[in-house]
């Protein structure tokens, strides 16, 4: 897959998923907009792909903000002209019995990872719309948004909301060309890898548990504009992990 000269964003790229998929998209051609809250761990996302030959911006941005959203996105399209892809990435989780769990707290949750996820996609759309083959948006749910654990209701309604919204999105944004999928990992492990033990990979069906490039693969796949015929759908990339029955002996 060649996306070559394509302007990508994708929020929350200084760690983790989000952070292998923008050096994924540069190392594939593109021109990378790095959109994350801390400044300096942006910066240095940026720092290290522009090492490696790619090319790559950070723009400080609270997705919380509307204005910080806005601002993203003109500054984007003032660098490079147009934005063909956007990767809404960019989220928080608190495990917190909800019998504690503050208005605050759940707000702030919301906010993060499903407002943003609207705000994000409504600015992207007024820039995609003026190119020739419009663009492409996948937002990052999650396995938890169809199966839970307990004290997750808050970033749980947010990624069910997610699944739900980008179906929405990708019906409303078709006259303009634009495709809205979305991705539900499970278990990526983005920090200590090497320390799984062999019952953590033994749940998974594929054998293993997923790194962050599992996602990014799954990104490549729904914004590659030769999949132009896939859109408003939920693609799970779990190893198989939701789909195994377990039974207590």
């Amino acid at each position: 897959m060649n996306f070559q000269d394509q302007v990508v964003v994708v929020t929350g790229a200084g760690s983790g998923i989000g952070k292998t998929i923008a050096e994924q998209y540069a190392k594939k051609g593109a021109k990378v907009v790095i959109a994350e809250l801390n400044a300096e761990t942006g910066n240095e996302v940026a720092r290290q792909i522009k090492t490696q030959g790619g090319e790559a911006v950070s723009i400080q941005t609270d997705v919380r903000e509307p204005n910080d959203i806005i601002h993203l996105f003109q500054k984007t399209n003032e660098m490079y002209g147009k934005v063909n892809i956007l990767i809404n990435n960019a989220g928080v989780s608190r495990w917190k019995d909800p019998l504690e769990l503050t208005v605050e707290e759940w707000e702030d949750i919301i906010h993060t990872n499903l407002r943003s996820v609207f705000l994000c996609s409504r600015e992207a759309a007024k820039y995609m719309k003026k190119n020739e083959n419009g663009g492409a948006i996948v937002n990052m749910a999650s396995t938890r948004a169809f199966m839970s654990e307990p004290h997750s209701e808050a970033y749980a309604a947010t990624k069910g909301g997610i699944v739900a919204l980008s179906h929405a999105l990708a019906v409303s944004f078709s006259p303009y060309r634009i495709r809205v999928n979305s991705i539900s990992p499970g278990w990526i492990e983005t920090k200590n890898y090497d320390n799984l033990t062999e019952i953590d990979h033994a749940q998974h069906p594929a054998g293993r548990v997923g790194r962050p490039i599992d996602i990014a693969k799954g990104c490549f796949y729904l914004t590659d504009p030769e999949n132009d015929f896939i859109t408003g759908q939920n693609i799970v990339i779990d190893g198989g992990m939701t789909i195994k029955m377990i039974y207590e002996e």
